[in-house]
This record gives structure tokens, sequence and C-alpha cells, in this order.
């Protein structure tokens, strides 16, 4: 553990989460945000579903932790929802069990503290013509479709609502954009920096609206060591410093997005 200690932000799921660093993606936005804010803790494992998931819950987030996160954003529902493979092998979840899945991990996450905040991510699109090309010589068939996703994304959102936990609804969000199909995708299934970009103005809608007290939407929290220092560049004046703790040399336009 490193100092000083900063509000943690977990982001927890499957591949969508796993691979937010890569491809301009959500997650390393959300870090270049928070930066001097809060940490951007990933725990993404790439192919699993909410069966996996509340199997290693206690690891991911045991209680007994000295600091529990600020904030836990949560993406299963995707791998879910993918057909049952004649095997019995795959991530296939029937609905209703993802449901309680997610239901236990929502229930656990709020048990770790008061100040423990939760957002879940629901199913968003895919293409999937683009998910053929791309994946078919590493699957046998994927069996992935959006009628199956746009069922496990209401499914977490009605979930949510019943609960009171603040979602992200990417089945929606992600269709806004026109030309979603083939900006919003690396492969049909992963986001591209386009999608990645809705993924993060959604969240940091929610936590801007959201009446949470402390605010954890990035403009309201507090910049670690923010004070004025004379070891900062000498301004123009040549008599002051400028203070570089919240400089936005490469992200003011971005920052004005969120």
């Amino acid at each position: 553990m490193v100092g000083p200690e900063r509000p943690q932000f977990v982001l927890f799921g499957s591949s969508i989460v796993q691979f937010s660093f890569g491809n301009g993606g959500w997650g390393a936005s959300l870090a270049d945000l928070y930066a001097r804010k809060a940490d951007i803790i990933l725990r993404g494992y790439s192919g699993w579903n909410s069966r996996g998931a509340l199997e290693v819950l206690e690891k991911v987030f045991p209680k007994d932790a000295a600091t529990q996160p600020s904030l836990v954003i949560v993406y299963f529902g995707g791998n879910d929802s993918m057909r049952p493979h004649p095997s019995g092998l795959g991530p296939h979840v029937p609905l209703p069990e993802y449901i309680e899945n997610m239901r236990k991990i929502a229930t656990y996450l709020k048990s770790l503290s008061d100040c423990t905040r939760i957002i879940f991510l629901s199913a968003p699109p895919i293409n999937e013509e683009k998910i053929r090309e791309s994946l078919s010589d590493k699957f046998h068939d994927l069996g992935r479709t959006n009628d199956a996703c746009q069922l496990y994304s209401e499914a977490c959102l009605e979930l949510c609502r019943e609960m009171n936990i603040k979602a992200v609804d990417l089945w929606t969000a992600i269709q806004k954009r026109d030309d979603w199909a083939t900006a919003c995708f690396t492969d049909g299934i992963h986001f591209s920096s386009e999608g990645s970009e809705i993924v993060v103005e959604e969240i940091s809608r929610v936590l801007k609206e959201a009446d949470w007290e402390p605010s954890l939407h990035w403009e309201s929290m507090p910049t670690e060591f923010g004070e004025d220092s004379p070891y900062y560049p000498v301004g123009p004046d040549g008599r002051t410093t400028v203070n570089l703790s919240e400089s936005t040399f490469q992200t003011s336009n971005h920052r004005s997005k969120y």
C-alpha cells in the first residue's frame, strides 16, 4: 500500500472491464479523470460470467480489508446471455439465475461499508456480423445475439430499480449513435475508443446526478497535494508559480465532456 490513501474505485467484471485500459478504453479514461483524486483498480476477468464472479466475490472484496472501496462499478451479463452449449460447458447462465447472482453480488457489495457505492452496467448491444468475422476462427459458435443481450440488459436494469442501485443502460446509450454498430466496437463485442467514450460519459452522468455524500464526481473531489508550491514553474509575472495540481494540458477538451 502506498500513501497518501485515496478513495478506491474498483472496476469488476468480464472482458469489457479487463480490456478497459486498452484502445483508449473507459477504464483508462476514468484513471485520467481521477488522477490525484481516486485510485482506479482493475478487477476484470475475460470470459467470466456472474456465476464465476459470485464464486470469487469474497476474495476480490474481503470484508476484513483495511480499506473498503468508495465505488464499485460492476459489469456481467454479456457472457451469461450466450446460448447454452450442448456439452454443458461455456459461459451461459439462465436468466433467472443471472438475476439472483447479480442480486447476491449487489447485496454483498452493499455490506462492505456504509460508504461503498455501486453502479451496475447493463449488457450493451453487439455487432453480430463483426463477431462472426473477427472471432469465428477462435471459438466454436459463440452463440451471442442482440436479442439475448437485450433480455439480460433489461433484467439487470429492473434489478437495479428494485434494489435502488445506480445503473448505466449501455444497451440504450450505445445505440443513440447512428453508426454504433461499426464505430463502437473493435471486434463486435469489445469497445473501441468511441464506444468507451460513451461508457465514461454515462458513468460520469450517474456520478454527477447521484445525491451521494461525499460526491464521487471528479469535479467535486479534492486533489491530492493541491496546495501552491514554490517548486512549480514560475508564471508570466516572474514572481509567483503556476499551480499544476489540476493541470489539463492534455485533457482539457476531454474533461469538459464529463
